[in-house]
């Protein structure tokens, strides 16, 4: 509550018109959809970027990790809710960015047809799994499970696919299965389109998710830690006020409020790092061959620069 009377006397005293158009600027992108984000969208709707000293501009919207990355690297956006998996390739490929705080973990699933007679993923062998795009942490989560288990990669068909296609394409029997964040999973059951299978937390329980991403620049000039500052508000908001919250997932992504509860009851909001599971993803990165990384203490040092307080 305290911070919300904040907002309230900070906005009598610096009318919306005049002192938001003299705060510095953030461009800030997100995944499409993607309930991982919330606290974004949360922060947003609170104004708590603004009582931060900061606009958050968001600039633009992605299907996926990888692609958001690019942009970054490109230097279209300054700061980002994404993968961490994406994230943590970026940077092992030479790009100036940092996870500066958690967003979430868990909050993905694999989804099967529902006349699939699958009962473990082990049954999957010979199937086709889509997910978001290569690297991206449902391709992470899915590798690592199939490895676990002793499954080759070259004994499933693993393709891309963007979220909003994977149910269809599902219904339609041109893939098996898929691995996606929710609200992808929740909805494909409300519309009877599918079953999950396992839900990521069953993969790798606590895994982290999605993080917030900065570039050199927005964390090197102060931006970025005005922006966690918000952030750890809105995600304090979000526990405090589930209700309240699951109203603005519902505005912002157009879905029904009971698919909207089902996802977010499987994901966990947070913005502490989670610096020991990084670096297991330094080290099974490694290992795809998709990062070439044979310290993955160091690495994680270099690649998280915690802002939060």
């Amino acid at each position: 509550m305290r911070f919300l009377v904040v907002l309230l006397s900070l906005l009598l005293l610096f009318p919306y018109g005049t002192w938001a158009d003299e705060l510095p600027v953030v461009r800030m992108a997100s995944l499409q959809n993607d309930l991982h984000h919330l606290p974004l969208w949360v922060a947003q709707a609170l104004d708590l970027y603004r009582v931060e000293g900061v606009k958050v501009e968001q600039t633009a919207t992605f299907r996926a990790g990888p692609e958001l990355m690019s942009a970054m690297v490109a230097g279209s956006i300054d700061m980002a809710f994404v993968g961490e998996a994406p994230a943590t390739i970026t940077f092992a490929r030479g790009a100036k960015v940092a996870l500066v705080a958690q967003v979430n973990t868990g909050g993905s699933a694999l989804v099967v047809s529902t006349n699939c007679t699958a009962q473990k993923i082990t049954d999957l062998k010979g199937k086709r799994i889509a997910v978001p795009g290569n690297g991206t942490v449902q391709d992470f989560l899915l590798r690592r499970a199939l490895n676990q288990k002793g499954i080759s990669f070259k004994e499933v068909k693993i393709i891309t696919l963007s979220p909003p296609e994977m149910a269809q394409a599902l219904k339609a029997g041109q893939i098996d299965a898929f691995l996606v964040w929710q609200p992808y999973p929740a909805r494909a059951v409300q519309r009877g389109e599918g079953r999950i299978l396992m839900d990521s937390s069953e993969l790798w329980p606590n895994h982290p998710c999605c993080a917030l991403i900065s570039s050199e620049s927005a964390r090197t000039n102060g931006l970025a830690a005005r922006v966690v500052r918000a952030h750890k508000k809105a995600i304090t908001y979000i526990k405090e006020h589930p209700d309240e919250a699951i109203a603005i997932a519902v505005q912002k992504t157009g879905m029904d409020e009971t698919t909207v509860r089902e996802a977010l009851a499987h994901v966990v909001y947070t913005h502490v790092p989670a610096v020991a599971e990084e670096e297991e993803y330094v080290n099974f990165l490694h290992s795809l061959g998709y990062i070439k990384q044979g310290d993955a203490r160091a690495f994680t040092r270099e690649f998280i620069h915690s802002l939060v307080d």
